[in-house]
């Protein structure tokens, strides 16, 4: 089978879920299936938390975050001069974030845990896909999904010393694309591995369907960057016991060891720096919109990371 045919067939899949996505919506009677195993309690529902989990159990994402919400947070995304008009919507984000549910991403706790670990990832998206300054209209926070690409790169992002494991296609680009932005040739590969899509050989399927950008950075929230390593979603929702090293590191869990662990010494241990508290600012911001509100954001130590180790040092995250 063809890469290319490969694509529109796990096009076609996406589209599938997005129309049933469009008639489960619309019914507020939502069936849920609930059935013991091993003495304990999992459910499955349908098209948005499928295969008996405990999460699928909880309420699902789309019960406590819904299109009028995402729409307040990405206000000016499809602006005029926003450079990815068109692109981003609710329904490619919720199809992505249907893959994951089962496996607790936006599931895991209560209501407000799960409304916070929403908003926590969107953070990151919305901070690393803006095109907000100080003075923009609606303010700087507004802007967020304003890019799905890299604008004018620099490079290719080829680096030859992956070249026996993830080598650069013939005329392939692995400049940033995304939700949470890829970059270089071994960080496609290795997504697209686990996404089971040809990456490596066509990184502009980023850049071309939305479902898939999203997928790609939810996969990336929940995957430890290496084995015995923690994930973004395990550190903030409180699965991940800091070590006496981490400890000794200022890792804790929360905010800001998520962005420790996305993208390491780019943002974390580098002092009281702009990178850093944009994304804080997104997190803060997000939570209003969402009705959460930023006070349940956690104190300073919890929401930073100027003073933590990095995870990886020297290591280059698929974010940067």
């Amino acid at each position: 089978m063809s890469n290319r045919r490969f694509m529109n067939i796990a096009i076609s899949a996406v589209m599938i879920i997005m129309s049933l996505w469009v008639g489960v919506s619309a019914d507020s009677s939502k069936e849920i299936i609930v059935k013991t195993v091993k003495g304990k309690k999992v459910c499955d529902q349908g098209w948005e938390c499928k295969g008996f989990s405990a999460y699928c159990c909880n309420q699902t994402i789309s019960d406590l975050f819904q299109t009028y919400q995402f729409e307040d947070l990405f206000s000016k995304r499809n602006t005029p001069v926003a450079k990815a008009v068109g692109f981003w919507d609710y329904k490619s984000f919720i199809t992505a974030a249907a893959i994951y549910q089962p496996q607790g991403f936006g599931t895991t706790g209560g209501k407000l845990m799960q409304m916070k670990e929403v908003a926590a990832f969107l953070a990151h998206v919305g901070a690393k896909t803006s095109c907000g300054y100080g003075v923009a209209t609606g303010g700087p926070l507004a802007w967020g999904l304003c890019y799905n690409k890299e604008e004018s790169p620099m490079q290719s992002y080829c680096d030859d010393s992956y070249k026996f494991d993830y080598p650069c296609a013939p005329g392939a680009e692995y400049y940033g694309r995304g939700a949470i932005p890829i970059y270089w040739n071994y960080n496609y590969g290795a997504v697209g591995e686990n996404l089971k899509v040809d990456l490596l050989n066509h990184p502009e399927y980023i850049e071309q369907n939305a479902t898939l950008a999203f997928q790609a950075a939810i996969w990336k929230w929940m995957s430890p960057l290496k084995k015995g390593q923690p994930s973004a979603h395990e550190v903030f929702v409180g699965d991940w016991k800091p070590t006496k090293n981490d400890t000794l590191s200022k890792r804790l869990p929360g905010f800001g060891t998520t962005m420790n662990i996305l993208y390491g010494e780019n943002v974390c241990g580098q002092g009281d720096v702009d990178q850093m508290n944009v994304i804080i600012s997104h997190y803060q911001y997000y939570l209003d919109l969402m009705g959460v509100g930023r006070e349940e954001a956690g104190p300073h130590e919890v929401l930073a990371c100027e003073e933590q180790v990095p995870f990886n040092p020297n290591t280059k995250s698929s974010s940067s």
